[in-house]
């Protein structure tokens, strides 16, 4: 797995090993990214369930301001630590080892994106969505990435659902907030 572009270009990430572990695969990942590319620059993200944080590490190096990566794994941490500074971004990433409600609970700011991938079929999705939603700047944009079997509302807090994309069994869905108009 690598950083597709920007400043951190074809730089390598590290994974956790293990059935329990789902990266995105790198052509979710670029469609993703083709999807938001014009919500990315200066913006403020968080990628939350984070994993290896390989989608806050591809907006920090496509031009994101900060990014605030929370996991409740030890290991996850761990990784992501690592892959944030083999990438040289240390700078503008903060690592919180926490879940993901009592992250939310806490008066951190507001976001202009955030990734949400949890573990699939588990309803931490549902969860955390609204949660998320009232987190979020006025033109924020929020990706889920789901299994295709798996619904979500039609409506988060002030969000609604956009649109959803098919990726063989994942769908990526997008969010934004009600009466606003993205690019």
């Amino acid at each position: 797995m690598r950083v597709i572009t920007g400043s951190a270009r074809g730089k390598r990430l590290a994974v956790l090993e293990g059935e329990a572990v789902r990266p995105t695969t790198d052509r979710v990942k670029e469609a993703l990214f083709n999807i938001i590319q014009f919500q990315i620059e200066g913006r403020r993200v968080l990628d939350l369930f984070a994993g290896s944080g390989q989608l806050g590490i591809e907006a920090l190096s496509r031009g994101a301001s900060e990014a605030v990566f929370v996991d409740c794994a030890k290991e996850s941490i761990a990784v992501i630590t690592k892959n944030v500074e083999n990438c040289g971004l240390a700078g503008q990433a903060r690592i919180v080892q926490t879940d993901y409600a009592s992250y939310l609970a806490r008066r951190d700011g507001t976001f202009d994106l955030v990734f949400l991938d949890p573990p699939y079929r588990t309803g931490l999705l549902e969860k955390a969505l609204p949660l998320v939603a009232a987190r979020m700047n006025g033109g924020g944009t929020i990706v889920c990435e789901h299994p295709v079997d798996e619904e979500l509302p039609e409506i988060a807090g002030d969000f609604e659902k956009q649109r959803s994309y098919r990726y063989g069994k994942i769908y990526l869905t997008v969010y934004h907030r009600k009466d606003v108009t993205q690019e």
